[in-house]
């Protein structure tokens, strides 16, 4: 079973910490060796279920926008569909202002990196060294984030005995009071893990008391085979204070190549958000915002795509089993798998890689050491049920043979 502990402490980030992307460091671990078999590639989480059929009409009705610069802030029918959408979506205490408290992005990478370093500036001086939190493991995007905005990384632990969430009872005051933002994701991306409402109510007092933002990375939200995550907005009071979400429509709707999202919440931060992101980040062109406004404003290609994940992690169910600590996900594509009894992370992936064709990413590169030298990936790969349902199925197969 992989190496897990509930009582681990965070792990303050420096320099010597691997900051390399984990699929670079994957392909490098892979380079040396030829598949035996046709090659299923489920370590990225780029997905492959049919763009939805109103793109092309859409981009071909405002083909003409692509002639003039976009405004940072987004387009008012973009606006108001990602409003419309959250308010229709999520329970929410009052519906969102699309004036003042919903911000179009490209894609919700760049926005999660740019929060950082708004927060920076938004929560102003700290009572000691300024830091950003975040789970291990975790979206690359955060920490580069946190580098770049001159905050300390503290990595928190994600591990079977916390729910794979990070474990806010474990953070002392003295952290806190330093925290210029956390970052956390539900549905989590690795192991798929959803916040309760209780952990959002929890998570937002904290910020209100000591005074710092929560970047809640909400891109999975709409993949799940049981019951809908539910948004941090839900817990975050009618002024949204010290709360801002960010959604994407790569994994919703089957967009990766569009780069479109949208950062919605705490006004105040959005407006310091958006003066930086006016001069610094890279503008939305207007066409494919009217194609997202289409998207949002539209459920049934959504619902085909949870039809089709729910097939994928039916086939897990019955392929996998209990094999590897498969647990199916209560949201988001991946599965997690623990492989430390067939020699470890590394180790397994090169084995499915040589003798099933078959690309996994080690779950050791998706995280960071604790100070102890505890890895809370270590052990594990993850899979991306991304392929059609029957490579998923012949590359599940295929794992069970190999490692067995």
């Amino acid at each position: 079973m992989a190496m897990t502990a509930s009582s681990r402490a965070p792990v303050r980030g420096g320099p010597e910490q691997s900051e390399r992307s984990p699929f670079a460091r994957t392909a490098e671990l892979l380079a040396p060796y030829t598949p035996a078999k046709p090659l299923i590639t489920l370590s990225l989480g780029e997905p492959q279920h049919p763009v939805p059929g109103f793109v092309g009409p859409v981009l071909s009705q405002y083909i003409a926008d692509f002639g003039r610069y976009p405004l940072a802030r987004g387009i008012e029918p973009f606006r108001k569909a990602a409003a419309t959408w959250l308010s229709r979506r999520s329970a929410l205490p009052r519906a969102v202002d699309p004036e003042s408290e919903v911000l179009v992005l490209n894609g919700s990478r760049e926005g999660l990196f740019f929060a950082a370093l708004t927060a920076a500036r938004y929560v102003g001086n700290r009572r000691g060294s300024p830091a950003i939190l975040m789970p291990n493991p975790f979206y690359p995007a955060y920490g580069a984030g946190a580098r770049a905005a001159g905050c300390e990384q503290i990595y928190l632990p994600t591990t079977p005995q916390n729910g794979f969430l990070p474990d806010l009872d474990a953070l002392d005051e003295a952290t806190l009071a330093r925290t210029v933002a956390i970052y956390i994701a539900s549905p989590a991306n690795p192991q798929g893990a959803v916040a309760s409402p209780d952990y959002f109510r929890k998570l937002k007092q904290l910020a209100d008391r000591f005074g710092f933002v929560i970047l809640s990375d909400e891109c999975y939200s709409e993949i799940y085979t049981r019951k809908a995550p539910g948004s941090a907005l839900e817990c975050a009071g009618p002024d949204f204070a010290n709360v801002v979400v960010f959604q994407s429509l790569s994994k919703r709707s089957n967009l990766p190549g569009m780069r479109v999202g949208f950062a919605a919440g705490d006004a105040k931060f959005l407006t310091m958000f958006h003066e930086l992101r006016n001069v610094a980040a890279p503008q939305v062109p207007v066409p494919l915002q009217q194609v997202a406004a289409a998207a949002y404003g539209d459920e049934a290609h959504v619902e085909e795509n949870r039809r089709l994940y729910r097939i994928k992690f039916d086939l897990a169910d019955q392929i996998l089993g209990n094999r590897y600590g498969y647990v199916r996900p209560d949201g988001g594509f991946c599965v997690w798998l623990d492989v430390a009894a067939h020699g470890g992370d590394e180790a397994a992936a090169i084995k499915l890689y040589r003798d099933a064709g078959v690309r996994v990413i080690p779950g050791s590169y998706l995280a960071r050491p604790q100070a102890d030298g505890f890895n809370p990936g270590a052990g594990y790969i993850r899979l991306a049920l991304v392929s059609d349902s029957e490579s998923t199925a012949e590359a599940l197969h295929r794992l069970v043979e190999v490692l067995r």
